[in-house]
């Protein structure tokens, strides 16, 4: 049993592929040298694919020009980020080597390119602190100083903004503004800062106006009235650019002239046309769209502002804007009237054959809608040619200028869903003669001694406003004759008077009646003694401070202000004025009032020669009542 099974012996482990004459090669046989000689050993080095030759190997699959490709590749790609890297890094250098550029937002950006490119920290720290010049610090210094001096927080600040506005203004570059806005990749921090405060809006408003293609700038009018502030924007020409920008203006803009009443239409008005008046496709799409505002109930405010922004377009567009007009109007379904209105509007010139045919349209029971007569072109037609003095129009056609004008003043129509219900005539036939008595009286040219004997009939038709509009544009040509004053031996001349009458009954003809006495009071009148001059414009104020006595306050005395101002008149003639509105007026007073009249009353040249030396008098009256009430009261 025991020579049966003997114990395994460690020295005697078991082999499986030699018992050691073989070498320790698990693989080899003996016969190949146990690896030395393994290029001819399909199992040598653990390649499968070797069969022995080598040469063989190399060109059936190509290792070695794939490694070498590789390498070739490597190498380039490596020379390719090399070169990249430096040219990144000459970028940043110049960039950093700009002044202040410490103080620039994309410095971060800028230093951490410059890092990942493998530029030195010592070479940025040298170019960032000798271009670091200051500025801004030294002009905060400054600014400092200036507060410490006495100097208002509020005046050096707006001292500081003022200048840099301009600065920014003057070296606004749009290609600059868009590549900065475009690597931003969004709406930058600092930009969202700026819309925040009024004073950068309106630098933004300015700039627009400058450069409307600048992407960066038509973004940042959106932003500004995405935040609500689109009532500051009625004078940019960027809001006409932007269909959203556009209609949130023109929405914020008519509410503010609705709202705002006569006075409103003075300030904002002018802007509002520029703007609608920028383009044909903004002119077309505000006026349809206030086309249709005016069509609701209560429209004939929005309906007036349609008509002065096409009176404002005639001006600066011609009579192109005519057909736009026409065609807004109703006209369409009335071809012939269509065809004689744009044809005399076209020509800014009446003519009998066209005013017949719209005569003729008119006298039927059911004619074209009155609106189709009451443009402002077309009526200023029919005044110049009615109210001219010396007016000569045959009698045949005469009657058809009367009654159209007539018509286009009196008639009224309810209008529901469209349809005409009702049109009433009343007082047409009163007014055609009113206009043909006066048309009469202007179109005989009789010297004023001759036309004291129509006084009665000339007031009894100006009840009339279209009377009044005429025979306010017939005083006009009448008194701007240079021989008119010349022969005038009244003191007050009988035009003048008749404008006191009118200024009496009309109140929506304030604003003409001023415009006409404003010509008269600066003219010069060299053909008139200095003496007869001073009187004439002496007898002009006087026709203005009856102006304000009907309501019409703060644009007569924002006018003398100006006068003082400019110092174009005559300072006992501003002394006239004050002296006989003080006689007229009493407290309490508007806040604007005492902040127009008061710097008039407290100019010593004007009214030192009716202040007393106990102080009771009008000015000093006027002066304590004002400082004592009003907290901003101006001061001498």
């Amino acid at each position: 049993m025991e020579d049966q099974f003997e114990p395994y012996d460690a020295e005697d482990a078991y082999k499986p592929y030699g018992d050691g004459q073989y070498g320790d090669d698990p693989y080899g046989d003996g016969a190949y040298g146990d690896g030395a000689n393994y290029d001819d050993d399909p199992y040598d080095g653990h390649n499968p694919y070797d069969n022995g030759d080598t040469g063989t190997d190399k060109g059936m699959y190509g290792f070695e020009d794939e490694r070498e490709e590789e390498e070739a590749e490597e190498e380039l790609f490596k020379q390719k980020v090399e070169k990249d890297d430096e040219t990144i890094r000459s970028d940043c250098l110049s960039v950093f080597a700009a002044t202040d550029y410490i103080m620039e937002p994309g410095v971060f950006e800028n230093l951490r390119r410059y890092f990942q490119a493998g530029g030195t920290p010592e070479q940025v720290v040298i170019l960032l602190s000798e271009h670091y010049t200051a500025v801004a610090q030294t002009v905060n210094l400054f600014a400092e100083w200036l507060i410490s001096t006495g100097v208002n927080p509020t005046e050096v600040q707006q001292m500081v903004e003022d200048h840099l506005k301009s600065l920014i203004i003057k070296h606004f570059d749009p290609k600059k503004a868009d590549k900065i806005f475009s690597d931003e990749g969004g709406t930058p921090s600092w930009l969202e800062g700026m819309i925040q405060h009024r004073t950068w809006r309106q630098l933004f408003y300015k700039l627009a106006g400058e450069h409307p293609d600048c992407l960066m700038l038509n973004f940042t009018i959106k932003l500004i009235t995405d935040l609500g502030y689109q009532g500051e924007i009625g004078n940019v020409s960027t809001a006409c650019h932007q269909i959203e920008v556009f209609s949130k203006v023109l929405q914020t803009s008519i509410g503010k002239l609705l709202e705002g009443g006569e006075e409103a239409l003075h300030i904002h008005l002018p802007e509002f046309s520029k703007m609608v008046c920028h383009g044909e496709h903004t002119y077309l799409y505000a006026q349809a769209m206030m086309h249709l505002l005016s069509s609701e109930r209560d429209g004939s405010v929005i309906r007036r502002v349609c008509q002065e922004v096409q009176k404002s377009a005639m001006k600066s567009r011609g009579n192109g804007v005519v057909q736009i007009g026409v065609a807004l109007s109703s006209a369409a379904k009335y071809p012939r009237a269509c065809q004689a209105l744009a044809s005399m509007l076209a020509r800014n010139a009446l003519n009998p054959a066209d005013v017949h045919v719209l005569y003729e349209m008119y006298t039927k029971e059911d004619p074209p809608p009155v609106d189709l007569l009451r443009m402002p072109q077309l009526l200023e037609l029919f005044m110049h040619t009615l109210f001219r003095p010396k007016a000569n129009i045959k009698p045949e056609h005469r009657g058809n200028y009367i009654y159209l004008l007539a018509h286009s003043a009196c008639v009224h129509e309810t209008w529901k869903m469209g349809d005409r219900v009702n049109i009433s005539k009343d007082e047409l036939k009163q007014t055609s003669q009113a206009i043909e008595k006066i048309h009469t009286i202007c179109s005989s040219d009789k010297p004023a001694s001759e036309l004291i004997a129509e006084l009665t009939a000339i007031y009894q038709c100006i009840r009339y406003p279209v009377v009044s509009m005429g025979i306010l544009y017939w005083v006009d040509k009448t008194v701007s004759d240079p021989s008119y004053f010349e022969r005038m031996t009244d003191h007050t001349p009988l035009h003048l008077i008749l404008m006191d009458e009118i200024i009496n009954l009309h109140n929506l003809i304030h604003d003409t009646a001023l415009k006409l006495l404003i010509r008269l009071l600066e003219d010069p009148y060299p053909q008139l003694d200095v003496l007869v001059q001073m009187e004439l414009k002496k007898t002009v104020l006087d026709r203005m401070v009856h102006l304000l006595s009907k309501g019409c306050v703060v644009p007569v005395v924002n006018h003398i202000k100006k006068c003082v101002d400019k110092q174009n008149l005559d300072m006992s003639l501003i002394r006239h004025f004050v002296t006989e509105v003080l006689d007229m007026i009493a407290p309490p007073y508007t806040s604007e009032f005492v902040q127009i009249f008061l710097p008039i009353i407290e100019n010593n040249d004007i009214t030192g020669t009716l202040r007393s030396e106990d102080g009771k008098d009008p000015v000093s009256d006027f002066i304590v009542y004002c400082k004592t009430n009003y907290s901003n009261a101006a001061t001498t």
